[in-house]
């Protein structure tokens, strides 16, 4: 510190702020939003902790600095003991028995004959018929006589406090079992079915955790009081605790093959994705490739996910950049030993 400037002294009073900040958000997916709501925020921000710490490596590994390895080794320890942020390498492989699944917050619809895509692809059904999923699940279902989806099987479950609103499943295979969870004070929703594939039965479960209710690309974001903000968040985060329980004691009844799709409403440094993910596979941490943002936002965000149960092989996994609602198409397919 005695050789520093006093401009460097103020940046690395700064990067030693920033990098405790980092490595006490890797203890986050241990504390229950139940015991401290507060600190749920900071799950939100570890993407942002993560490229700041790299910029100050960067900056004093230009300028020869031993202070470089403050954020060095905070950023080495999330590579052990965090989810990957960015993936360098992905898998590409396919058998003939793989299920092709995707996961999709559609917003209602609402983007899907107004899109700025100049591709063939005139409207986000005719993506999605081109994708071809043996799975498809839907979050912000949205009745309408304008839905344009051939699949010989479907569950559509219309939220209690809505006419029109609510998630789906469509199918390629028979489903022979359907249920909700029925979450309670909201219009989220967890669904499932279970469908027959050959001689195997699998459960497909379908999340919609509660909303966080943040609207960043709106005119009025960041004028609302930062306190009310806050704890509108720390509620909904609390409520996710409540529902992720709920669906944990449920899902603990299914020994079978199973994949879990959804919109989480948070992210993978989080509670409650490491309640979900635990002693399963998430289908980009085993074959994505990038940030897989999956939030149409700036800054890369993954709060929508595809899971599996341990025994299921993770053959490809990608997140489709198109912009008919403002979050993005997941992709994975996964399929099991024989």
């Amino acid at each position: 510190m005695k050789n520093l400037s006093f401009f460097d002294k103020l940046i690395y009073l700064l990067n030693s702020i920033l990098a405790i900040l980092l490595l006490l958000s890797y203890l986050l997916p241990f504390i229950s939003p139940k015991n401290i709501p507060v600190l749920a925020v900071l799950s939100l921000l570890v993407p942002v902790f993560i490229i700041i710490n790299l910029l100050f490596a960067i900056y004093w590994l230009v300028k020869l600095k031993k202070q470089v390895l403050l954020s060095t080794i905070a950023l080495i320890i999330g590579l052990v003991f965090s989810a990957p942020f960015y993936k360098i390498s992905e898998k590409n492989s396919a058998f003939n028995s793989d299920i092709k699944v995707m996961s999709y917050n559609v917003k209602s619809f609402d983007w899907f004959y107004s899109t700025k895509e100049k591709k063939a692809e005139k409207n986000g059904f005719e993506f999605i018929s081109k994708e071809n999923p043996d799975l498809l699940l839907i979050q912000e279902y949205y009745q309408s006589s304008k839905i344009q989806l051939k699949f010989p099987y479907k569950y559509i479950k219309i939220h209690q406090n809505s006419s029109n609103f609510g998630m789906a499943i469509y199918s390629k295979f028979k489903i022979i079992n359907s249920g909700s969870l029925e979450l309670k004070n909201t219009n989220n929703n967890i669904i499932f079915v279970d469908v027959l594939k050959e001689k195997d039965t699998i459960r497909i479960y379908n999340l919609h955790l509660e909303s966080l209710k943040i609207k960043p690309n709106e005119e009025n974001f960041g004028e609302e009081n930062s306190e009310k903000l806050i704890k509108r968040i720390e509620t909904s985060f609390e409520k996710q605790a409540d529902q992720t329980a709920l669906f944990l004691s449920h899902q603990k009844n299914w020994k079978g093959k199973q994949i879990i799709g959804g919109d989480f409403n948070n992210t993978a440094y989080s509670w409650v994705y490491n309640q979900i993910v635990k002693n399963k596979k998430d289908a980009f941490v085993d074959a994505g490739k990038g940030f897989g943002k999956t939030y149409n936002y700036f800054f890369p965000t993954r709060i929508d996910f595809i899971v599996t149960d341990s025994t299921a092989i993770i053959n490809k996994f990608e997140t489709a950049s198109v912009s008919y609602s403002d979050h993005f198409p997941i992709l994975s397919k996964i399929s099991w030993p024989n």
